[in-house]
């Protein structure tokens, strides 16, 4: 049960950001572009143009729904992955230490929704920085830490993903956007952690699920623990 709260965790603070994210955006006057926007503008407090890193003008009417939405996403993701343990995770120090740095994008997304960019702009960088530099060094760990019934190719496209996703944020810190905009390549360096999350959650809750069908009382008990 503990695992499976974990896995749902992931599931449902993804889920709800990209819905929330959606429901954000379509309330803006003026539309919301995910290639000129950053994901942050949506939760600005204030009407304003914001000249860094791209001229733009930002007005978020629901950026308390928004941030709402960060809170709980980094709240749940930080569930997830206490909860996981040994179902998701190798032993070992690097197992620990991917679990720790995806938990450090979890207070990531915590920072900047409590922190919107306009208001505390330190403290918003530093979550950002969880998330984009943070849970993307873990997702690399994650490709070398995965249990060992993961199969091969998710290992390595864990780590693939990871490696693109920090990439990305060197390229997006200087400014080089590769046609994507500037915030396209935020959220290709922002994104992965998300997507590999709902991916391992889900896979996760099927698998635990399917696998007690068929199974010994041994192996049951094998699963409750």
């Amino acid at each position: 049960m503990r695992v499976r709260i974990g896995y749902a965790a992931w599931i449902a603070g993804v889920v709800q950001f990209f819905a929330l994210h959606v429901m954000t955006e379509s309330a803006w006057a003026r539309p919301y572009s995910w290639a000129r926007n950053n994901i942050s503008d949506l939760g600005n407090a204030h009407c304003a143009l914001q000249a860094e890193p791209e001229p733009r003008y930002v007005c978020s009417p629901e950026h308390g729904l928004m941030n709402g939405s960060f809170v709980a996403l980094g709240v749940l993701l930080v569930v997830g992955a206490a909860l996981t343990g040994g179902a998701q995770w190798r032993g070992g120090r690097t197992a620990a230490a991917a679990r720790l740095l995806l938990a450090g994008a979890g207070l990531g997304f915590v920072l900047v929704g409590l922190a919107p960019a306009d208001v505390n702009e330190n403290q918003h960088v530093l979550g950002a920085l969880l998330i984009m530099a943070t849970g993307n060094i873990g997702l690399i760990l994650a490709g070398f830490a995965l249990a060992e019934h993961t199969p091969t190719y998710l290992r390595w496209g864990t780590g693939l993903l990871g490696a693109t996703a920090v990439t990305a944020f060197g390229l997006f810190l200087s400014h080089h956007y590769l046609g994507l905009g500037m915030g396209g390549m935020e959220r290709v360096a922002a994104f992965p952690v998300l997507l590999w999350a709902l991916a391992a959650g889900v896979r996760g809750l099927v698998r635990r699920t399917g696998g007690l069908y068929g199974a010994t009382p041994r192996q049951r008990l094998s699963h409750a623990g």
